[in-house]
């Protein structure tokens, strides 16, 4: 325990110390007349050594972060110097909320689009006007307006220690004063730190005020906190003060839904994007607010930067955030009009009066249809089949001049490709040949898609003897086109052929194995057929799915060979994979003939396989969700969108974890797409995992991690939460406590793998540098994914689809090194 008596200095000084404590320079001959008159020289002489030893003490870690004094608003009475030192790169979020002009002073909205996608991301969102946001006033005794002295001094004292300890040592000594600490008391320690921009200090005292049996909900402390935090970008703890504030029966104030919604559009955090949405429609519905221009626009624009498969999904978003511009009275800016139509062109059942309504209201509007509309009109129209309007809107496209996206070609092949003219669509791919000047990869795999499904073989052929040529990649889909092709009409020696060169020039898909393994059943070559099957087994790049277990489990049927059937059944059951209906009556034959009681084998517990890549994953960053009693857990599966490891990895995992995936997230049907999220049905089985890594809904590291990091634990956690730098080195995602990071690191070197780490916010990065490295890639080498070794293996060039974090600027100078104002990882989530 930590004694008062021996760290405070006298009582006359701390009073007046720690009103000044926040001055970044003080001129002397204006300090001491504010002593108390009761102070001696001597006193004074010791006021202004406390006053030079805390400068010093905190210089080093927090000067950089005093940003405007808090003074500006009501609650602050303290008079606050006017000029600071300069902001550094962590607090520039909280410049660009409080000092970017508003909607009418820059203009507003979002600014031309590119012509080749009218949406492309970028780094700054539109202005969000964060003036005369309503907010409560906190109204609370400064320190010289105590009564008792010690209590001054005491919580002076506490004010210059707090911010200097990490969590634990805090919560100690708050501990030790617990005895005569009071709400009003702690209120104070939470708004000093506040004041001298040590947000997150505040938070850890708030948090420890709330465990305290005198607590008392203060809605004005919550809201300042959660304000101040939201500005930091640390979204998770403004809104875990935001939820509490709901808890108590509250509603947060308008200052507080818009910040947490800022917060969450600045995240690169996948989930982020929804928890806004969220957060904004709350604003609205449960608030009763009407949010600013800019955060409509913000918001909207984060929608339409997503790509258009994503984005999609958040059409009624979209529309709600319109419909709130127009009933509010603002004046719709012409990129709102043009990125909900560009929303509408993706659904899979286009809404034709909706699309027409907008245009009609942008005519109206005097806003002309840009390049990005009509461009939005062709691919509905692709979709809908409406070849008038297409040509209409076509002509539109000619007349405007300048460069015509590849997008509108490759729209209006399909559009003629969909009423049966093949020709019409090749005039067009070759009108944009001559237009263009070069081709890319979309163009050829559309004309020849066409070209095939017309059975226009001899175009076929030599449009894709061209595509192979080019050096263009990828060509696996139009392999598929044209194998497709083969197999339909019967040409099973082309589709052979075929097969034999996307082998020489690519890596196959499952999609394309699983025609040649139709084909070699369909002529009855059954043994080459098991050959190619079980080199889709034992190949994870490739896998089997529910279309090749029929596949040959038909040939096997046919060929009467019923103890392999057998085995196929027992494969598809455990993948619970559906059996074709056709098959159902043969194999229910064949299994009466061996088995008394028909009984469809059900997964009931994990591999050890299974095991120890969750284990890899969940170190890497795999989130687990409970109910309520912490009965039943789902495993929730994210990957990054713009990877190209993570691309493999996901079918490598969804395959893998095919028999405990929610019927939502599978894909019986031959699709290769799986999805960038799912999740596995609720189950008990997961709960050693969730109370392991996941304890009260806390991702935390188990005590017994150094028991279960074998090398195929480590090989996963690489593949999903591990990166390699631009020099070659490799890096590894952690969070969790320090206690567990520490089992970690000691664990790895029990291996003999040397390693540092480096601290980010709340997330540690463990680095295997030069030959280190090495070992550690030795390590795991064995269980890396084939196609995913070249973008991890240690050393030489980082390869063009591989994406990596910044990450390369971390210094791992030291052993453990910290760097508690790193912004950039200060909430990061999933990667």
């Amino acid at each position: 325990m930590l004694l008062l008596s021996s760290r405070a200095p006298p009582e006359p000084d701390f009073s007046t110390s720690l009103l000044l404590l926040t001055l970044p320079s003080s001129n002397p001959k204006t300090l001491l007349p504010s002593l108390p008159m009761r102070a001696s020289h001597f006193s004074s002489l010791l006021f202004l050594r406390s006053l030079a030893l805390t400068h010093r003490r905190h210089a080093s870690c927090f000067s950089h972060r005093f940003v405007r004094p808090i003074s500006t608003s009501p609650l602050f009475c303290v008079t606050m110097p006017r000029q600071f030192p300069s902001v550094s790169s962590s607090s520039t979020f909280v410049e660009h909320l409080e000092n970017e002009p508003t909607e009418e002073e820059d203009g507003g909205g979002f600014g031309s689009f590119p012509e080749s996608d009218p949406f492309d991301s970028e780094e700054k969102f539109s202005s969000v006007d964060m003036k005369h946001l309503s907010a409560p006033v906190l109204e609370m005794k400064e320190l010289d307006e105590l009564p008792e002295q010690w209590r001054r001094s005491k919580l002076a004292w506490l004010c210059k220690e707090l911010p200097a300890h990490k969590t634990g040592t805090l919560v100690r000594i708050l501990n030790a004063q617990k005895k005569w600490l009071t709400q009003e008391d702690t209120t104070y320690l939470a708004v000093h730190c506040m004041r001298i921009r040590e947000n997150e200090t505040g938070f850890k005292v708030y948090k420890w005020m709330m465990q305290q049996h005198w607590y008392r909900f203060d809605f004005a402390l919550a809201t300042k906190l959660a304000d101040y935090m939201g500005k930091e970008r640390k979204f998770s703890k403004c809104r875990e003060i935001f939820d509490d504030i709901i808890k108590q029966g509250r509603v947060p104030s308008e200052s507080t839904f818009h910040i947490l919604v800022v917060a969450y559009l600045s995240a690169p955090v996948q989930g982020c994007l929804e928890e806004a949405c969220s957060i904004y429609n709350r604003m609205i519905q449960l608030g009763g607010y009407q949010p600013r221009l800019g955060l409509h626009n913000s918001l909207f624009k984060s929608i339409v930067n997503k790509p258009g498969s994503s984005a999609k999904h958040y059409l009624k978003q979209a529309e709600f955030i319109f419909h709130n511009l127009v009933t509010t009275g603002f004046e719709v800016h012409k990129d709102i009009y043009a990125g909900l139509i560009w929303l509408h062109s993706y659904q899979d059942t286009i809404d034709k009066e909706r699309i027409t309504a907008l245009r009609k209201e942008m005519h109206q509007a005097g806003i002309e249809e840009g390049r990005e509309v009509l461009v939005s009109i062709l691919r509905a129209c692709s979709k809908d089949g409406d070849v008038e309007e297409a040509e209409k809107t076509w002509s539109k496209v000619l007349n405007l001049g300048g460069a015509i996206p590849s997008q509108a070609f490759v729209y209006m092949m399909e559009i003629y490709g969909n009423i049966g003219d093949p020709t019409e669509s090749l005039n067009i791919f070759r009108e944009m040949k001559e237009h263009l000047g070069s081709n890319n990869v979309a163009p050829y795999h559309k004309i020849i898609e066409i070209l095939c499904k017309a059975q226009e073989i001899e175009l076929a052929e030599s449009l894709m003897t061209e595509f192979m040529g080019s050096g263009l990649k990828p060509v696996v889909p139009s392999f598929i086109y044209i194998m497709n092709m083969y197999y339909n009409l019967g040409f099973h020696d082309k589709v052979e052929l075929a097969f034999t060169q996307c082998l020489e020039r690519c890596q196959p898909s499952c999609t394309v194995y699983s025609i040649y393994l139709d084909s070699l059943v369909k002529v009855g070559n059954l043994g080459k057929a098991e050959e190619i099957f079980c080199e889709m087994q034992n190949d994870v790049a490739i896998g089997v799915n529910a279309r090749s277990c029929n596949t040959i489990l038909c040939g096997y049927l046919s060929s009467g060979d019923h103890v392999k059937a057998e085995k196929i059944y027992d494969l598809m059951c455990q993948k619970k994979y559906d059996i074709e209906s056709s098959l159902m009556e043969k194999i229910d034959f064949v299994l009466s003939l061996t088995r008394k009681n028909i009984k469809r084998p059900v997964s009931i517990k994990l591999s050890k396989e299974q095991r120890e890549i969750l284990v890899g994953l969940l170190l890497g960053g795999l989130q687990i969700d409970s109910d309520e009693d912490r009965k039943n857990h789902i495993i929730r599966f994210e990957f990054r969108e713009n990877s190209g490891p993570h691309y493999l990895l996901k079918r490598h995992i969804h395959y893998l974890y095919h028999e405990w995936l929610h019927p939502s997230c599978q894909t019986n049907n031959g699709n290769e797409d799986v999805p960038y999220r799912f999740v596995t049905i609720s189950h008990s089985y997961f709960g050693f995992y969730a109370d392991q890594f996941w304890p009260k809904g806390r991702r935390t590291i188990p005590n017994l991690i150094h028991r279960w990091l074998s090398p195929c634990v480590l090989a996963y956690w690489y593949m999903y939460g591990g990166h390699r730098t631009s020099s070659g080195d490799i890096v590894l995602k952690l969070k969790g406590n320090e206690d567990g990071v520490e089992k970690v690191i000691k664990s790895l070197k029990a291996r003999s793998l040397e390693c540092r780490v480096k601290r980010k916010g709340s997330v540690y990065w463990i680095g295997f540098l030069g030959s280190n490295s090495t070992w550690f890639w030795k390590l795991v080498e064995p269980y890396i994914l084939e196609d995913m070794k070249d973008s991890l293996r240690p050393g030489g060039e980082i390869s063009s689809n591989t994406t990596t974090l910044q990450i390369e600027d971390m210094s791992f100078r030291s052993s453990c090194h910290s760097d508690e104002n790193g912004s950039d990882f200060s909430d990061g989530g999933n990667i």
